[in-house]
């Protein structure tokens, strides 16, 4: 017997106010997506896709209009909300920290809300500056507006794993970052993902970090999922939208290629 996924979306519909003539735009168009336990899921799409939108129906920070959001067997509906995110790890663009709270206050905040040990909580923080890889010694007691963007977002991944939830939403994560960064940070936590067991769904506009980092890819365009599928598959698919975001890595592959042959060659 297949097992359920751990989370899936059917038939989900959102709209917000805000058009023309007081008209409602639609940000999520009747999706249905399955997303299963241990896998890798990166949502691809342009600016306005929704896929945004999608990510924040998993966790309630919005409500869907229509349809149903299934988590871990359970309607979101159905879930205290406050509960509902403390089960889960959630990665901002910018890493979110808290401004005001040093390193190790900002990765405490969700044990501590859990009513967690002191002592736990500072052996928690400790092995999470560790397994996201900054020195304890240097970095527990910095402020954000102390750290690089890619030390703050590391931070922003440990936050996220402080409660050990069994899944991560991660919103553009690694966007803001210098491209040496985002590579490194790309594959350390995909290596993460797979030492923890985790299910993670990031949204991204980059197809190629995309393709680099997730099990599976599925790609909106004007709220709605119009193809889905390992990577491999993706090159086969015949959507015409989905051809053109393949084009720009591919470009650039063939690019690099051209120029490191130049290179060689002189």
């Amino acid at each position: 017997m297949a097992l359920a996924p751990l989370i899936a979306y059917a038939h989900v519909g959102k709209r917000f106010a805000g058009g023309h003539d007081g008209e409602r735009i639609t940000a999520v168009d009747d999706v249905s997506l399955d997303i299963a336990a241990g896998e890798f899921l990166a949502i691809v799409g342009a600016s306005g896709s929704g896929k945004s939108t999608l990510l924040r129906l998993a966790n309630r920070l919005l409500a869907p209009d229509s349809g149903r959001v299934m988590v871990e067997g359970e309607d979101v509906r159905d879930v205290d909300p406050v509960r509902l995110r403390r089960r889960m790890g959630y990665v901002f663009q910018s890493g979110g920290l808290f401004p005001h709270m040093r390193v190790a206050d900002n990765i405490a905040v969700t044990p501590r809300l859990l009513g967690w040990p002191a002592a736990e909580i500072a052996a928690r923080v400790d092995e999470l500056l560790e397994l996201v890889r900054l020195d304890r010694s240097l970095h527990r007691d910095r402020l954000p507006h102390e750290l690089s963007g890619g030390q703050q977002q590391r931070v922003g991944v440990a936050r996220a794993l402080a409660a050990r939830p069994r899944i991560m939403l991660m919103d553009e994560p690694f966007g803001a970052l210098d491209p040496l960064t985002r590579d490194t940070l790309g594959d350390e936590y995909r290596a993460l993902h797979r030492r923890l067991a985790l299910t993670t769904v990031m949204v991204t506009h980059d197809m190629t970090a995309a393709l680099l980092l997730a099990d599976r890819i599925a790609v909106m365009r004007a709220g709605r999922v119009v193809a889905q599928g390992q990577p491999a598959e993706l090159s086969n698919n015949n959507e015409p939208y989905v051809a053109e975001l393949l084009r720009t890595p591919r470009r650039q592959a063939e690019r690099l290629n051209a120029v490191l042959a130049g290179a060689s060659a002189g």
